[in-house]
């Protein structure tokens, strides 16, 4: 008589393929919830950046890129801008924007409240209500600068 083993050591794959369906399964769940929420991830994005582009801009004096990030109707003219800004920096030291926080869009508008704080008063955090315009493709602070 000779003595043979069984083929299978008792084993079964189907705990392994069950886990791996699981995974595939969360993968793509993961995936297409992130795709969903890429267009108002970009949208946000877009408000945010026009926020932080005009306030930089206005650091900079530079009237023409601040025109980039500001809607037509709160542009301005150049020597007005820069004389405010240069009156707000002589007052209260350069302006910072410390977080752009609950922004809502709703259609070409949106609004946003960008907390700044001034140079001559890190902490001293001033929370500012701001609307934002889609004009030419790109959001616009269209809210009265400070």
């Amino acid at each position: 008589m000779t003595d043979q083993k069984p083929d299978s050591d008792g084993a079964s794959v189907t705990p392994f393929l069950a886990a791996l369906a699981i995974i595939v399964l969360v993968v793509i769940v993961i995936g297409v919830m992130s795709w969903a929420n890429s267009d108002e991830d970009a949208l946000h994005e877009g408000v945010v950046r026009a926020a932080l582009g005009q306030n930089d801009a206005l650091q900079r004096l530079d009237y023409e890129d601040f025109r980039t990030y500001t809607c037509a109707q709160q542009a301005g003219t150049e020597a007005e801008v820069l004389a405010r800004q240069r009156e707000s920096v002589a007052e209260k030291g350069a302006r910072y924007v410390g977080n752009v926080l609950e922004v809502k869009v709703d259609g070409d508008t949106a609004t946003a409240n960008v907390v700044y704080y001034f140079d001559n008063d890190k902490d001293a955090m001033i929370d500012t209500p701001t609307e934002f315009v889609l004009e030419d493709g790109s959001w616009r602070v269209c809210s009265a600068t400070s």
